[in-house]
């Protein structure tokens, strides 16, 4: 797409819930982001489980590392950190929303060659609803994102429907069932791109990807962001003072706009805790491992 024109950005984010912006990177900035993969994922050397950094694919061995996400990426590196307040991905965001961005979090999606993880279809609203829906994930591509290796799948539109239960009986399990609901996945879209690019999707989009079956790594920078009004309905945790530091660009507020919106709660919750992935390991049938 034409990254610009904001026009026309608008007007495909509202329509399909999702963008695919070129070249928002510089080599030199992908160049020191690839580096500090390389260094954290060396660092997984010796680990047996999961931890607060890492979660490892199932192949993993403490002799030879197998990561399938780093978490909170931007607290590991000045690589990932300096990302955040990245002017490029805020100027779409601002586009997008208007002056007053505050930041959510981090993760790195590691899907290396051969053998990347999927991801099972879901909708980030499901975890962490807000007083209004004016969220969005940006993925940052450290790799030429190609339909072979495992991009990010999109249902477009998706993000004007329903929120899905992403249930398995009485359970948060992190995915949408997919016997039970009556979504055509195979309308999904594949965000490709080359390394240095960026992906903007709807917190309510339905979204998911494959696993990395080719001869070539995907990883994928997710950071999340939402517009400064947008309260989330599970409460701030950290208190006051540390949601006052997320905030990048424009002004704060203590009055959320409210919306009127489809949700579910993401309780009870489920009973192996720890990433997304642990979650879905729950699932009765996945729809990437039929």
């Amino acid at each position: 797409m034409n990254a610009a024109n904001p026009v026309a950005q608008r007007e495909q984010y509202e329509r399909d819930g999702y963008l695919v912006v070129p070249d928002v990177l510089s080599p030199r900035e992908l160049g020191e982001l690839r580096l500090a993969t390389e260094r954290i994922v060396d660092g997984a050397r010796g680990k047996t489980a999961h931890d607060d950094v890492y979660d490892l694919e199932d192949s993993h061995t403490p002799e030879h590392p197998r990561v399938r996400r780093v978490k909170e990426p931007h607290r590991r590196d000045p690589a990932y950190a300096s990302l955040v307040s990245h002017p490029g991905i805020l100027g779409v965001l601002r586009n997008l929303w208007g002056p007053d961005i505050r930041f959510q979090f981090s993760k790195l999606n590691m899907k290396s060659a051969g053998y990347g993880a999927a991801v099972e279809w879901h909708q980030d609203w499901a975890f962490y609803p807000h007083t209004n829906d004016d969220l969005a994930a940006v993925g940052i591509m450290l790799d030429d994102c190609e339909e072979e290796n495992g991009p990010l799948l999109v249902l477009p539109g998706s993000h004007k429907g329903p929120t899905v239960s992403h249930h398995a009986g009485d359970s948060f399990v992190a995915a949408i069932d997919p016997v039970g609901s009556s979504i055509d996945f195979a309308r999904a879209v594949p965000l490709i791109g080359k390394a240095g690019s960026i992906t903007v999707h709807h917190v309510r989009t339905i979204h998911g990807s494959a696993p990395n079956r080719s001869a070539q790594d995907r990883r994928l920078l997710l950071y999340q962001y939402r517009a400064a009004d947008a309260w989330p309905l599970k409460g701030i945790p950290e208190g006051f003072d540390a949601w006052e530091k997320l905030m990048l660009c424009g002004k704060s507020t203590l009055e959320p706009r409210m919306q009127s919106l489809p949700l579910r709660m993401p309780f009870p919750l489920a009973q192996r805790q720890g990433s997304l992935y642990e979650n879905q390991a729950l699932m009765p049938v996945r729809y990437f491992e039929r």
